[in-house]
């Protein structure tokens, strides 16, 4: 967001006065613990970039070539027989590539290319990797399906762990979400499913699945898989999303009661009125996560006017009072995207006798959007909670 003279905000800002390239850089620098950036690399990119701030052709062709830089190197390793130097490497240049992706519009070869890469590296990081043990799989899904990775539980004896259910949100795709805590996650004895869903990176890119708002299809059809495993505890399954995740994570545990815990990281009560009064009226500006045009893309269509209609279904209220499972919301005072007045709404409406309001502020951080400023201290807030209720 563009800042008033003489305000300083209260988190770190890589581009001082651009929100959208700030809060992206902040996401990528806080992936660090769990192997998603290395700070020298990322700010070698980062530095290229300070004279083209606002620039997104100029942001594209850094972080690619950063990822290009980067897939060279695991290259070099794995021929030597370095699996462990190769994997961690070809971690981030995942990362790298899928950053470099995520303000282009529109989705040309180049970018279609970058994201191909990516996902070549995020398997040969699979391969190479001794931990933790990850599945390529494919969930059943109406005539198609989705396509996922199952990451197994560690750290535990148990033939059934408890699984958690992993959606992104409105512009993030699985192997960024992996980079958000999973190998944490699952080194607490929980194995997680994560899934890129109708609107999200391969599905949407690859496999022509546009954005919905009826998310519990995608949630029951989760749960359908991992009934089909011998490995999975169906009596101890969550869902976490993030972001717009905040709209389909409790969606789908209120439509189906499978779900025994929920998390939205994040709130969103109502996604058409955040569009229609926060975004539209300020196209231009540096305030949105995203370029504008990735709502049209999400959707399949070419106007506003299209886009906003097909909104209208992505909303909670009627929905969030059939939630009846222990449940946890977090939220930042200062985030930028989502009103703290919007998580408060969501936190009412929801039914649970369970139920928990986790707000961080800029004075112990987290404050941001979805905890950007302060990964770890969510993810831990929420794998705590996690082990007590599952």
């Amino acid at each position: 967001m563009e800042q008033t003279a003489g305000k300083q905000p209260n988190y770190f800002m890589y581009f001082p006065g651009n929100y959208r390239w700030s809060a992206e850089m902040l996401g990528i620098l806080s992936t660090a613990p769990y192997g998603g950036a290395e700070l020298s690399e990322v700010d070698r990119i980062g530095r290229k970039l300070r004279d083209h701030v606002g620039d997104d052709n100029a942001w594209f062709w850094a972080w690619r070539e950063g990822g290009d830089r980067l897939r060279v190197r695991a290259e070099q390793a794995e021929a030597k027989g370095h699996a462990l130097t190769a994997a961690s490497v070809y971690l981030r240049a995942c990362a790298h590539y899928q950053h470099a992706d995520h303000f282009r519009h529109p989705k040309d070869e180049h970018a279609i290319t970058v994201f191909r890469q990516s996902l070549d590296c995020f398997r040969k990081y699979m391969a190479l990797a001794d931990n933790p043990r990850i599945e390529a799989i494919e969930i059943p899904y109406e005539n198609s399906a989705l396509p996922a990775y199952f990451i197994h539980a560690q750290n535990t004896e148990a033939r059934r762990p408890p699984c958690i259910v992993r959606f992104g949100g409105f512009d993030t795709q699985k192997e960024l979400q992996y980079l958000r805590g999973i190998p944490a996650l699952v080194r607490r004895g929980f194995s997680c499913l994560l899934v890129d869903g109708p609107g999200m990176g391969e599905c949407l890119r690859f496999r022509g699945m546009y954005l919905r708002h009826d998310y519990e299809v995608v949630g029951t059809a989760s749960l359908d898989y991992l009934a089909t495993r011998t490995d999975v505890d169906m009596t101890r399954v969550g869902v976490i999303a993030l972001s717009l995740g905040g709209y389909f994570a409790p969606r789908c545990a209120a439509l189906d009661r499978r779900f025994k815990v929920c998390i939205a990281w994040g709130a969103m009560w109502d996604f058409h009125e955040v569009w229609q009064r926060r975004y539209l009226p300020r196209l231009k500006e540096a305030s949105l996560s995203v370029p504008a045009d990735h709502l049209l893309w999400v959707f399949g269509v070419k106007t506003f006017e299209e886009a906003l209609k097909r909104l209208e279904g992505f909303h909670l209220d009627g929905i969030a009072q059939k939630l009846q499972c222990p449940f946890l919301l977090t939220h930042g005072t200062d985030d930028e995207q989502v009103p703290l007045s919007d998580a408060q709404k969501l936190f009412d409406a929801v039914s649970s006798k369970d139920k928990t309001f986790r707000i961080y502020t800029p004075d112990e951080g987290g404050a941001q959007h979805c905890q950007r400023d302060y990964l770890t201290l969510a993810c831990d807030d929420m794998m705590d909670w996690l082990e007590e209720k599952l």
